[in-house]
């Protein structure tokens, strides 16, 4: 019998707010949210007292201002969150070089091979959390199990400065409780979708067939028979050639109107450029918008001009005239040009 690996996912809590609450104390049990304070702003992000309000990342300025009229918005100071970030991976460095990267405050740990503390994975999560705020002074989630689906559910359990540990035995019916909406992958508008069929929890979708679930899901009911037992196969995946890098993000309600759509364009548009800045040696070859539709229907255009936010913006509407339909999701990236031998062009982006 194949042995179980042992995985460690981590989640800083609430990042950003949190590194700026460190440079303003007297903020740490007031509401706090990072991002524009322009009323045609939106947030990246809020602390857990602004969350108590409803105000969460992604949201309008102007709304998270309604919901909490004392609401104390900070701009946000990417450097000082990437030195941070460098300093908890740093960290992570310490445990094991299985390391991947999800974003600048999270990631997975593959601990199965590592010696330290007798190779027991729970007490290398708490070690973990332990140093990350004795370095830092910030707190972190932590979730341990024998794959990611469940790390990563894990560390989502306990919030703030959490630890959770998902073992196999029982395990369909230990995770039977949970909401699909704890399925990486499962959005808003997936969910639902299984709600019409009264597939709230993962016991629901424990009593369908995967051919039941390929005719609701398509191809992904295939990851949600398996996923819902907790089985998954996905490996930590410690470095690959990157060929193309996107951003997309889902509303909580369609959007239609043109103005609000480019308001969100601008807000990923954003992201998309903070994110490409750790990639300045890799040469674009082509920018590409994607559109999901509050029907399911899916777009996407792509294009080899230079990116600029004038040209994915002048994607995203020609396409968005073509179907006037009610938006769930926008994403937006790039693609790469890449050697034969894989190797990264060191040229200008």
């Amino acid at each position: 019998m194949e042995s179980l690996k042992k995985i460690i996912h981590i989640d800083m809590d609430y990042f950003f707010a949190q590194v700026e609450i460190l440079d303003h104390p007297h903020l740490k049990d007031k509401p706090v949210a990072i991002g524009s304070s322009s009323k045609r702003g939106v947030l990246c992000t809020s602390n857990y007292v602004a969350r108590t309000y409803g105000v969460r990342s992604a949201l309008p300025t102007s709304k998270a201002l309604k919901l909490c009229p004392h609401l104390v918005i900070i701009r946000p100071h990417f450097d000082k969150y990437k030195k941070m970030s460098d300093k908890v991976f740093n960290i992570f460095l310490q445990f094991t070089n299985k390391i991947q990267k999800v974003s600048i405050d999270e990631a997975y740990l593959d601990v199965t091979d590592t010696d330290l503390f007798n190779n027991n994975a729970i007490e290398i999560a708490k070690e973990i959390k332990r140093r990350i705020f004795l370095e830092t002074k910030l707190t972190a989630s932590a979730g341990v199990s024998y794959n990611k689906l469940l790390a990563k559910i894990g560390s989502d359990l306990f919030k703030p400065d959490g630890l959770a540990i998902i073992r196999p035995e029982n395990i369909e019916q230990n995770i039977s409780h949970f909401s699909v909406s704890k399925i990486n992958g499962v959005g808003k508008v997936l969910q639902k979708k299984l709600e019409k069929y009264s597939l709230r929890t993962f016991g629901d979708l424990q009593n369908l067939s995967k051919l039941d679930l390929i005719n609701i899901c398509g191809e992904y009911g295939v990851n949600l028979y398996y996923y819902c037992r907790g089985v998954d196969h996905r490996e930590v995946i410690t470095s690959s050639i990157r060929k193309s890098l996107s951003v997309e993000k889902t509303f909580s309600e369609s959007i239609l109107d043109t103005t609000d759509l480019k308001i969100k364009i601008d807000h990923l548009y954003s992201e998309l450029t903070q994110r490409l800045s750790k990639y300045e040696k890799m040469r674009v070859k082509s920018i590409f918008v994607k559109i999901k539709y509050d029907d399911f229907q899916n777009t996407l255009v792509e294009s080899s001009v230079e990116l600029s936010r004038s040209k994915i913006e002048e994607l995203f509407l020609k396409r968005f005239k073509q179907r006037v339909f009610p938006v769930r999701l926008i994403g937006m990236g790039v693609k790469f040009f890449v050697q034969k031998d894989s190797a990264q062009l060191a040229l200008p982006l």
